[in-house]
């Protein structure tokens, strides 16, 4: 499909005719995109790779029953709306199925022009940069994995039977780096990523030296003895924790019965000094957007208010099982694919600011524990029960002192206990991908070596 076929009038008339052959509503979602991805080794340039994708897909609805399909060629529209009408005919009726009303898109800026007009040489250089500031922060960083950047326009089009009519451009950028720190025989791993819509806001160089600082700190680690202390979670493991606990807070997961957190709504599920917030509206996140991927528009919702459960995350077809509006949460993984409910930008932040503390004073409030900043096994976690024993390391603190770095410690426990025995929140907030978190210090927390 070239650039000048696709366009509101070509998807404007797949609806006409999906209509006209007899679907009751239809939808055409199409993206059009551009990437560059970088990956360097030893300065040179290890891998570059360009692409251009750019595809549509038609979703029907006739007699509740859905229908999909989808084609990168403008040449098989009549052949595409055919495929979804007779697939629909194959699944079964529903109730909830609907295509969202017309709401008015949102207004947030996720284009950035510099990275619009940046050219491969400069790109190349800017992911250069991230190995050579990991390699220029200590001697004992001796080599470098994944020093990678990528780079990329996508121009999103939704257009449906119910007068929406919408289409957005937007971009983004991200730089990631795995350092290893060498002292002796042994060897220390330390990984950073940062990813923004606006190239101004991602540092490849602090990458670098974010990824070298965490390898080196480790180095001369030591097993610690078993513990029922305090974990001093950094900024990036809150993140890794949150990120579980958000499949909790997708209705989808909830009327599957899938959610720790069904049935909770109105109670007190984690401390009263934590927010959880959802918002497609922070310029420049990557998880920001005018709109959903059904056409509705992306708003800001407090989902956890003073550890108050207040709501879930809903695509319209959910909303429509509980009754309640979408909060403009529908996602897909690209035009193969039907709308399921994810996240925009989802984070977690203390109440107040005045609540907030800095890192030092969250260390000096730590009796005797571990400030946990890699794990292992993050993946074995379980999202419905919300159980956890996972591998840890970090530095070792014993009144409100770091000690020494530690290894091979598992701390194990539940994600919603977690949560719930935070004493103090860090005023760190940074975004890992569209998920973010300060640094929390927590007590209660078994930590074996």
């Amino acid at each position: 499909m070239s650039d000048t076929i696709a366009g509101t009038e070509f998807f404007t008339r797949l609806v006409e005719i999906a209509v006209n052959e007899g679907a009751d509503e239809a939808e055409v979602y199409a993206k059009m995109s551009k990437n560059l991805s970088i990956e360097v080794k030893e300065q040179k340039i290890d891998t570059l790779e360009t692409s251009k994708t750019i595809g549509y897909c038609v979703r029907v609805i006739k007699d509740k029953r859905l229908g999909f399909s989808y084609s990168t060629n403008p040449g098989e529209m009549e052949k595409v709306v055919r495929s979804a009408l007779e697939a629909s005919g194959y699944s079964e009726p529903d109730d909830y199925n609907g295509l969202p009303l017309k709401s008015e898109p949102s207004d947030v800026t996720v284009f950035d022009e510099e990275i619009a007009s940046l050219s491969e040489d400069e790109a190349i250089n800017r992911v250069l940069a991230i190995e050579i500031s990991a390699l220029a922060e200590d001697k004992r960083i001796k080599k470098v994995r994944n020093a990678s950047g990528s780079f990329s326009i996508n121009h999103t089009y939704i257009i449906n039977s119910h007068d929406v009519n919408t289409d957005y451009v937007s971009t983004a950028c991200s730089a990631q780096i795995m350092a290893i720190a060498e002292e002796g025989t042994e060897s220390q791993m330390g990984w950073d990523f940062e990813g923004s819509r606006f190239l101004k806001d991602v540092s490849f160089e602090n990458v670098g030296r974010n990824a070298a600082k965490r390898a080196l700190h480790l180095l001369g680690a030591r097993k610690t003895r078993p513990v029922n202390g305090f974990i001093l979670l950094d900024n990036s493991i809150t993140v890794d924790f949150l990120g579980i606990l958000s499949s909790a807070l997708s209705a989808e997961s909830v009327q599957k019965r899938k959610s720790m957190l069904a049935g909770k709504k109105g109670k007190l599920v984690i401390s009263p000094k934590l927010n959880i917030i959802d918002s497609g509206l922070i310029n420049g996140k990557l998880g920001s957007k005018p709109v959903d991927d059904e056409g509705v528009a992306t708003t800001t919702k407090i989902l956890i208010e003073k550890g108050v459960l207040n709501g879930f995350l809903y695509n319209t077809y959910t909303a429509r099982k509980d009754n309640v509006k979408s909060t403009g949460n529908a996602v897909r993984g690209g035009f193969t694919g039907l709308p399921s409910v994810g996240l925009s930008n989802i984070y977690m932040e203390p109440v107040s600011k005045e609540y907030a503390a800095g890192l030092n004073n969250l260390i000096k409030n730590t009796n005797r524990g571990l400030y946990v900043t890699e794990t292992m096994g993050m993946h074995t976690v379980n999202p419905i029960s919300g159980e956890f024993s996972v591998g840890a390391s970090g530095l070792w603190i014993e009144n409100g002192e770091i000690k020494y770095p530690a290894k091979e410690a598992v701390i194990s426990g539940n994600i919603l206990q977690l949560f719930k025995n935070v004493l103090m929140v860090g005023d760190d907030v940074r975004f890992y991908g569209n998920i973010g978190a300060s640094s929390l210090l927590i007590e209660g927390i078994d930590i074996s070596g």
